[in-house]
């Protein structure tokens, strides 16, 4: 493998002049340059990215690490991620936790082995070597946290009101003239779940007499069959079903379709997050759309004023959300 001395000497200058080359091109005269780079091509030499990053203390690497790659929720906040990130001349290293405690300590040693300047977790945990380093540092750690919002947990984040948007999503169907609405929750453990909850608890609170069912999915396609068969095979029957995300609301339509069910002359559905195929299932989602790609250009602003230094307190930033009516809610039968 070629090294900066032999490329120095096969155009004939220093090695502080390769460097300079590769570095700051606009400061070395144009027929030096082109001889450096020349050799550079001749020699087939690559810069050592590993050394540059041990004398600046910078590898201009962003980690993201997701609960569930496979989720197109998470796939649109990544593309966010990614166009914030390169944007700003960082490169994302991209880690599936698949909601494993294990794997989430795993890219935690990553940051603190300084092999990313700053992660962003799209998750609802810190895990331990990442909470110690945030009671130590304090804004000034640089980790950011996106989708869930966790005041607790000591890092800025960038998410939607999970609670505002559920209960608006209530309201559409009880002013449809729904008065049983069955729910099927994300896991209780993510603050985004129990947000929603509480939005639709709030809700029906309001409507007092009316009934509400309660399973708790994990925002799988098979989670929302299962969980919505459940709530279809109790009595009585719910007349509308709130899925908390677009991905349970397609198992729904599939607990429709097994139970004889038309949606929505027999029942009604609505979705949560607006995923790229909601327009296009059979009816058309009625769902609740987050600003994905926002929310990712979001996290990296929050991440990269950490890294400027440019923070004394932690922020959360709150993005707005819509309700978007599609054909698969109507008023119930009569």
């Amino acid at each position: 493998m070629a090294k900066i001395q032999d490329v120095a000497r096969a155009a004939g200058v220093s090695t502080a002049t390769v460097s300079r080359v590769l570095s700051a091109p606009e400061r070395v005269a144009e027929p030096t340059r082109a001889r450096v780079m020349a050799a550079v091509e001749a020699l087939g030499y690559a810069p050592n990215v590993a050394a540059k990053s041990l004398r600046t203390f910078r590898t201009e690497k962003i980690l993201v690490t997701v609960p569930d790659i496979s989720n197109p929720f998470f796939s649109q906040v990544i593309r966010g991620v990614e166009e914030a990130a390169s944007a700003a001349g960082y490169s994302v290293l991209l880690g599936d936790t698949r909601h494993e405690e294990a794997r989430e300590a795993q890219y935690a040693e990553m940051l603190r082995r300084r092999e990313a300047d700053g992660l962003i977790f799209l998750g609802h945990r810190l895990p331990d070597v990442l909470a110690d380093m945030v009671r130590a540092n304090g804004p000034k750690t640089p980790i950011v946290n996106g989708c869930e919002f966790s005041p607790e947990l000591g890092v800025p984040s960038a998410h939607i009101d999970n609670g505002r948007a559920a209960e608006e999503a209530m309201e559409h169907l009880y002013a449809l003239g729904h008065q049983r609405i069955g729910v099927v929750t994300g896991p209780l453990a993510s603050p985004l779940s129990r947000d929603r909850l509480a939005g639709v608890q709030a809700a029906a609170a309001r409507r007092g007499r009316w009934a509400l069912s309660i399973e708790q999915g994990d925002f799988s396609i098979a989670s929302g069959l299962e969980k919505t068969l459940a709530l279809l095979d109790a009595e009585p029957r719910p007349t509308a079903v709130f899925c908390f995300s677009d991905e349970m609301a397609m198992g729904a339509l599939e607990a429709f379709r097994r139970r004889g069910l038309k949606c929505p002359a027999d029942v009604s559905l609505v979705g949560f997050d607006d995923i790229r195929y909601a327009p296009y299932l059979d009816p058309p989602l009625t769902t609740v759309s987050q600003p994905k790609e926002a929310i990712g250009h979001e996290v990296v602003r929050l991440l990269l004023d950490v890294l400027a230094d440019r923070v004394e307190t932690i922020r959360h930033v709150t993005l707005a959300h819509r309700l978007v009516v599609r054909g698969s809610t109507a008023p119930p039968p009569a």
